[in-house]
């Protein structure tokens, strides 16, 4: 149990705080404007910008309102009846909206925002962990939440934010740079390491009581060495000599989790051959590959596949890759309908032409599209074979 006294304190100490900081760049979250009945949900990786989101909608409200992060130190142990005494303080400011960061800390907190949203109080929620929140909000706020995520500054953001021109120098810079707005600011890879550290280690050893960290931290560098490319639960198994296999999905699932990497099945009609095949691993950001990779040699062509990727995950469409004789990077699917086929190639030249086309017209056959896209660095073009369009497009004008 927190006093009243210090729960007091610690919310005059962050509103201070949060007044103080730059509200940075606009992003974009719609959505929130009409929402009285429902609890706003804005969920993503640690240190992409959700508390900056929550102070921009705070400074478009125009009615008192608490703002409270959980992950302060001061709040340790924090339970539903804190947040009850928290509700007191509340009441005699006349607040109206609550801001919560890091709510998946506090035990029962679905109850709490339950009865507020009931008594006609605006619910703001952040968190940086999808299935804690995911299982609470399933539970007690079915029908009474709207969920957005958030992620690291996509190239749009990156260009405004950074003051670039759209363009093949701006796209390098943002390959190689992801879209952390605090490794941007400073540009310092030390940032991107010790942030990388800390989502294994307190979003995931120490939230799942994992024993053997170094372990965990050893996979996790492994999985980023080799973003883009295929992995299962055997390989990794017998590569880091794990004796079972469940261990390891275990493993990888928190890591989904927590927003660090992402893995996209084999394109099948089958689930049964979706779960039985190996997964491609991507990566939140590309900064985080170029700052805690071993050795990933330069490869620019699996940093442009990851972007591709990341775009297409923000646009919430469900993503396969392609492999039946030949391999195809991505099978887009919207609402359950086959959207596009897209390859991914940094330069295309008279080595890699042949292969990358071939693949693609198998994917577009398989699919019976006329069109598709093969998506480059800075290379424009437009190929008709036999009745198929397929273009050839920069990723800074694919991305629009």
């Amino acid at each position: 149990m927190i006093s009243k006294l210090v729960i007091e304190q610690v919310v005059e100490s962050q509103k201070e705080r949060l007044m103080n900081v730059d509200t940075g760049l606009p992003r974009k979250m719609s959505g929130f404007e009409k929402l009285s009945s429902h609890a706003f949900i804005i969920s993503g990786i640690r240190r992409c910008g959700k508390s900056t989101v929550l102070q921009q909608i705070n400074n478009t409200m125009k009615t008192k309102s608490i703002y409270l992060n959980f992950e302060d130190p001061r709040l340790a142990g924090f339970d539903i009846s804190d947040l009850n005494r928290l509700h007191e303080i509340g009441k005699e400011k006349i607040v109206k909206t609550y801001f919560f960061d890091e709510i998946q800390l506090v035990n029962q907190w679905e109850k709490f925002v339950r009865f507020r949203l009931d008594e006609g109080y605006r619910i703001f929620i952040t968190g940086s962990n999808a299935a804690m929140l995911s299982k609470e909000l399933g539970s007690r706020l079915t029908g009474r939440h709207v969920s957005k995520e958030l992620f690291p500054f996509s190239y749009n953001e990156f260009i405004t934010f950074a003051k670039q021109k759209k363009g093949k120098s701006s796209l390098m810079k943002y390959l190689y740079g992801g879209g952390f707005p605090e490794y941007l600011k400073t540009e310092q890879q030390d940032i991107l390491m010790q942030l990388f550290n800390d989502i294994i280690m307190r979003d995931i050893a120490i939230r799942y009581n994992i024993k053997n960290a170094t372990l965990l931290q050893q996979i996790a560098v492994w999985l980023v060495t080799n973003t883009g490319k295929l992995v299962s639960g055997n390989s990794l198994k017998k590569i880091f000599g794990i004796k079972s296999s469940s261990t390891v999905m275990e493993y990888l699932s928190y890591f989904t989790d927590a927003y660090l990497f992402f893995f996209v099945s084999k394109f099948s009609y089958s689930h049964k051959v979706q779960a039985v095949n190996p997964k491609k691993v991507y990566c939140i950001d590309n900064g985080f590959i170029n700052a805690n990779s071993v050795s990933f040699s330069n490869d620019s062509g699996r940093m442009l596949e990851n972007l591709v990727f990341l775009e297409l995950r923000r646009r919430n469409y469900d993503v396969f890759y392609f492999n039946e004789s030949k391999e195809c990077d991505f099978v887009v699917f919207e609402k359950g309908k086959i959207k596009s086929v897209l390859q991914v190639c940094f330069q295309l030249d008279e080595d890699n032409m042949d292969r990358e086309v071939s693949a693609l017209i198998e994917a577009m056959d398989y699919f019976n599209l006329k069109t598709a896209k093969i998506i480059t660095v800075n290379q424009k073009d437009s190929l008709n074979l036999s009745g198929r369009s397929i273009v050839v497009e920069p990723f800074y004008e694919w991305i629009d």
